[in-house]
């Protein structure tokens, strides 16, 4: 497939239109880290909220997406829908905590939070572990899904999307900052969104899919399916079951973090205060699992029409690198479909959603990095100025390690196993560590030790012949991390209790966990209410899932069904509206700082 002039000049344009904030804003992004990582703390709600949802849309997602419903239908999405759980946690029980931390990043919190030098430790390697390594693999993944992209539709090698990829993420994002990229975000956002949608459009007008009612007709209902076979335990417990009881509240996964964490705290950190702190979770968390899901669907389950099995994708496509050759492959093959002129738009929202994640991961990757382990212990006497530049030359470090690392993966399927494998078991302790005085540094370390040594042993015992399921290999880990973490916490000593005290005078977390320390040092109970909160995270779990279902009911020609999720949807926005109201009026000691 060649791109026309047209075309190219469509892709420039899209691309231009996104670089103008982070031309505007360069100055500002150079006064201090404060303003590079964390805009000042002053965006608002609807710029931070977005900024999550293009972060979290890039050239992997879709890919992954069409990866999932080829192989196993609509339903293996719960692999991810299922995080829509702690996404909701986080936003009425998570979000004005992390705004009232006032810590530049996540990995600043373990100094609020624990004590000594077993905090210090884990603050410094995690900013290794996590700002490099994992941060590495995530771009790396990201990476793949451009490159695979790039071979169907420009017939690229893999060394000539990476080249390009590093020239463009380079070029924007260690000049921009936080606040480059929160307002590039918004430009790609709507960008990517009238990309993807546009493309459904299309697949759907393919003469061999004829429609929504010739898809529905040619597509097995197994496939179509909301829910998985509920006659196959197996299949049932693995796509419904070990998502909604275990992998959304134990597995760190980035962007779903339970409690928050990583970009996502980086977002909040920056909001107003904590009502927009709140309110740009809820935006993200609708406009995620709500809002984009189902142009990618359409498209992926156009593909089983089009081109059912690998053998004829690949005929269709000779020139395809067979070791990229899958079914997330099947997408970027579907975006050939489209005439020239939208093709160019295409390649263009698919560009921008590439820079954002990638600027996104970037500028969090460098906060890890330069924030929290070169000004912490390398070089703390340094002006600002100086930061900001070891924070562009660390942005330029990191996308060359994502760029090597794409060669060592294949599949955006196995990319998100791999990552759900090593954190998982250590979600947990992310979500109690805010209400349970007890858990202290060791519990960190024990959990991030051990889940990484499981998954690991477990993936070369697995290479070695022993056959083992992957959801029985994440539960084993899941189980076997948190038996070790607990252990630790209960035969180590707390956090020191001038620490603790620091911590819930500054946070004031709700809930019992936190009586022993409040109770010994006089201080009154947090204004917050656990039950409000409670129902606010049902009423946004039942808002959303009714939207999302309602919205592929009504797709699939369902009417009566579908009108039924939208009464439910309308129940949970009206939920979600009193909770919010209340925990507005309480006043300025519980909503902002």
């Amino acid at each position: 497939m060649q791109l026309t002039p047209l075309d190219w000049l469509v892709v420039l344009a899209g691309v231009a239109i996104s670089f103008v904030p982070a031309l505007l804003l360069v100055r500002r992004a150079g006064r201090s880290t404060a303003e590079f990582f964390t805009s000042g703390r002053a965006a608002p709600w609807w710029l931070v909220g977005t900024s999550m949802v293009a972060t979290t849309f890039s050239t992997d997602t879709p890919n992954l997406v069409t990866d999932f419903v080829r192989s196993s239908g609509v339903s293996k999405n719960w692999s991810w829908w299922a995080f829509l759980l702690t996404g909701m946690l986080t936003v009425f029980f998570y979000a004005r905590l992390w705004r009232r931390s006032g810590v530049l990043t996540d990995l600043e919190f373990y100094e609020l939070r624990y004590s000594g030098k077993p905090a210090a430790i884990l603050r410094g390697f995690r900013a290794i572990y996590l700002g490099l390594l994992f941060n590495g693999l995530i771009m790396a993944t990201v990476t793949l899904a451009a490159v695979k992209i790039a071979n169907v539709l420009l017939g690229w090698d893999r060394w000539q999307t990476v080249l390009v990829c590093t020239l463009l993420c380079v070029a924007f994002s260690a000049i921009s900052g936080l606040w480059g990229v929160l307002a590039a975000d918004l430009i790609q956002f709507v960008i990517a969104m009238i990309g993807v949608t546009a493309a459904a459009w299309y697949a759907l007008d393919h003469p061999a899919v004829g429609g929504l009612r010739g898809l529905v007709a040619k597509v097995d209902p197994a496939t179509l399916s909301l829910l998985p076979d509920l006659s196959n335990p197996s299949l049932l417990v693995s796509v419904l079951v070990i998502p909604l009881a275990v992998q959304w509240w134990a597995v760190w996964y980035p962007g779903a973090e339970p409690g928050g964490g990583s970009y996502i705290a980086q977002r909040m950190l920056a909001a107003r205060d904590e009502r927009h702190a709140m309110t740009a979770t809820l935006w993200f968390n609708v406009a995620h699992y709500a809002l984009r899901p189902w142009p990618w669907i359409i498209v992926a389950l156009c593909s089983l029409v089009v081109y059912p099995t690998l053998d004829e994708l690949h005929a269709a496509f000779p020139h395809i690198d067979p070791k990229l050759l899958g079914d997330d492959i099947a997408y970027p093959a579907m975006l050939t479909l489209l005439p020239h002129g939208l093709l160019g738009l295409l390649v263009a929202s698919l560009t921008c959603a590439y820079i954002s994640t990638m600027s996104t991961h970037l500028n969090w990757g460098a906060s890890y990095l330069v924030h929290d382990f070169y000004r912490r212990f390398v070089r703390s006497d340094a002006d600002e100025r100086h930061y900001v530049a070891v924070s562009r030359l660390v942005t330029v470090g990191l996308m060359v390690v994502s760029g090597l690392t794409v060669y060592a993966l294949d599949t955006a399927g196995a990319a998100f196993q791999v990552l759900l494998s090593v954190g998982a078991g250590t979600g947990l302790i992310y979500l109690l560590r805010w209400f349970w005085w007890r858990i202290n540094a060791w519990t960190e370390i024990a959990g991030m030790v051990a889940s990484f040594v499981i998954s690991v042993g477990l993936m070369l015992a697995r290479q070695a012949g022993l056959k083992l399921s992957d959801d029985a290999a994440l539960l084993i880990t899941v189980f076997g991390t948190t038996a070790c973490w607990l252990a630790v916490t209960l035969l180590t000593p707390p956090a020191a209790r001038a620490t603790l005290v620091r911590f819930y005078e500054r946070v004031r977390p709700a809930g019992p966990g936190w009586r022993t320390v409040r109770q010994a040092a006089g201080l009154p109970p947090s204004p917050d209410s656990p039950a409000t909160a409670l129902l606010g995270f049902f009423s946004g779990c039942v808002l959303v899932y009714a939207a999302l279902f309602g919205t592929g009911l009504l797709l699939y020609g369902r009417i009566m069904p579908a009108a039924a999720c939208g009464l439910l949807a309308v129940a949970g926005g009206v939920g979600v509206a009193t909770v919010l109201r209340r925990q507005w009026q309480r006043g300025p000691g519980s909503v902002g700082r």
